[in-house]
C-alpha cells in the first residue's frame, strides 16, 4: 500500500498537470472504485469542472474542483493516478478516465478492488479521511506533541505507529525503518518508551519519510507515480524486507515476524525487546 512518501510523490506530479484543467467527460469501467454515489451521478457532477488544487491528507489525495466539491482517493493495495496524453493505449487495470479539454485523461487504475475514489462537497464524507491523526511532517507535529501522544498509550508500538486516527500517513515500510533506525523493538509497549527514545523515535519517523519522499518512494511492487515512473527509495532501506540479511549496524542477522498480523523486519541485536 502506497505510504506517505508515494503518495506525496503522486500529488507532486499530478499538481503541474492536471491543475487549472477542465474535465469534457468521465468514463467509469469499474463502478465498484466509485465509492460514495452511482457512475452517472458521478459523471454528471463533474462534466465542466475545472481543477482548482491537489494535496494530500495522510494516504489520501484530495483534488479540488472549481465547483465547490472534492476528489478524494485513497489508492490502497496496487492503485494508482496516471497522466496520459492524447495516443498513450490505456490498460486492462485503468478503471476511470478523467478526460480534459486538452485532450490529455487523468486515469485511476487498480490491479485488485480495494482502491476507492469519493466525490464530496463535504471532506467529512470521504471515508476516514477527518479521523486522522496529526501529519507527522507538519510543523503542528513537535517533539512535545509526540511526547504527549505517547504518554497515554499502553499497546505495542508497531501497531500504535501504524494507527491511522493516531499518526497519519506511516505504513508498514517506514515504521519497521523508524522503529530500526531509533533502536526500539517492534514488540515493545508505549509505556516502556524512555524520554531520549521517543525523541530518538520522533526524529526517525520524519527522517525515513523525508528520504522517501526525496526518493520518490519505494517501489517493491507495484508503486508507480502520476508520470508511470518507479521510486527509488527501495536501495535505501535498512531492514524492510531484508530477513537473512547482515544488519548494517552490527552485522547481526535481520529476521522477520508477524506484529499485528504485519510482517516486521528487524535487528534482534540493534533493537533488543527487553523486559
Amino acid at each position: 500500500m502506497p505510504e506517505l512518501p508515494e503518495v506525496q510523490t503522486v500529488v507532486d506530479t499530478l499538481y503541474p498537470r492536471i491543475l487549472d484543467k477542465e474535465i469534457v467527460d468521465v468514463e467509469v469501467k469499474r463502478e465498484e472504485l466509485i465509492a460514495n454515489v452511482d457512475s452517472q451521478e458521478f459523471k454528471n457532477r463533474l462534466i465542466d469542472v475545472k481543477i482548482n488544487n491537489v494535496r494530500r491528507r495522510g494516504k489520501y489525495i484530495i483534488i479540488e474542483l472549481d465547483s465547490g466539491e472534492y476528489l478524494v482517493g485513497h489508492l490502497r493495495m496496487t492503485g494508482y493516478f496516471f497522466y496520459a496524453e492524447p495516443g498513450v493505449a490505456s490498460t486492462k487495470y485503468d478503471c476511470i478516465f478523467f478526460k480534459f479539454k486538452d485532450g490529455d485523461e487523468l486515469r485511476l487504475g487498480s490491479k485488485r478492488k480495494f482502491t476507492r475514489i469519493y466525490l464530496v462537497d463535504d471532506l467529512n464524507e470521504a471515508g476516514s479521511l477527518t479521523k486522522l491523526g496529526p501529519e507527522p511532517l507538519s510543523d503542528e507535529f513537535t517533539l512535545e506533541k509526540f511526547k504527549e501522544m505517547l504518554s497515554t498509550r499502553r499497546g505495542k508500538i508497531k501497531p500504535l505507529l501504524l494507527n491511522q486516527r493516531f499518526l497519519a500517513g506511516l505504513g508498514n515500510i517506514y515504521v519497521d525503518e523508524a522503529l530500526f533506525l531509533s533502536k526500539i523493538h517492534p514488540l515493545r509497549t508505549a509505556d516502556t518508551i524512555t524520554e531520549k527514545e521517543s525523541s530518538n523515535l520522533y526524529y526517525a519517523i520524519r527522517k525515513v519519510l523525508s528520504d522517501g519522499i526525496e526518493h520518490r518512494g519505494t517501489t517493491k511492487w507495484d508503486y508507480v507515480d502520476a508520470s508511470g515512473e518507479s521510486g527509488s527509495h527501495q536501495n535505501y532501506l535498512m531492514v524492510y524486507d531484508k530477513a537473512g540479511e547482515e544488519c548494517s549496524e552490527c552485522g547481526t542477522k535481520l529476521e522477520k515476524i508477524k506484529v499485528g498480523g504485519r510482517g516486521t523486519y528487524f535487528c534482534p541485536n540493534c533493537q533488543e525487546q527487553g523486559e
